[in-house]
């Protein structure tokens, strides 16, 4: 049973503009907790200031950034946690920004050309790929992994990021 729904509406801080999100709190049923993860409002992933949050995947959009792959992501204060879905045969262009990042493979497969050697990173299996260092990605099967970059990616947040979109 719903018991309140708070909205956070833009308060002007963020330039870009900032997701709203909506808290359901919903009470306990059949002894059961019901979930109190935030329901996005709009399309814009809020730029996080640091406060405590709760969210489910399945709550943030999903991406489309071509036929092959998709994404959507959590932004922190300092750190951003992305859910990325590609299908076989998806071709991660090479490129480099000043980001760390982890790479988990949840299920499926990557083989990154990276160094100047290729890695194959299996379900199970992380990457830890240091800032600058220019890096390429093909799925080699239906993959999906969490990709976790310090400091967030402002390409990903403003959507600037032509090389994953089919720009140059």
């Amino acid at each position: 049973m719903l018991l309140a729904i708070l909205t956070a509406a833009e308060n002007g801080s963020n330039p870009s503009g900032e997701l709203e999100m909506r808290r359901i709190e919903m009470k306990r049923s059949s002894g059961r907790a019901k979930s109190t993860a935030e329901r996005p409002i709009r399309n814009k992933q809020p730029h996080n200031k640091g406060e405590l949050r709760h969210v489910a995947w399945k709550s943030v959009e999903l991406e489309d950034l071509n036929p092959l792959l998709q994404r959507h992501f959590i932004v922190g204060k300092d750190i951003m946690l992305a859910r990325v879905l590609l299908k076989k045969g998806c071709v991660v262009p090479e490129h480099s920004h000043h980001n760390e990042q982890i790479t988990y493979v949840l299920e499926g497969a990557l083989k990154f050309w990276i160094d100047g050697k290729v890695i194959v990173v299996n379900a199970g299996e992380v990457l830890t790929i240091p800032p600058h260092m220019p890096h390429k990605a093909e799925a080699l099967e239906d993959t999906v992994d969490l990709d976790v970059f310090s400091p967030p990616r402002e390409d990903w947040i403003r959507k600037t990021d032509q090389y994953l979109r089919g720009g140059k």
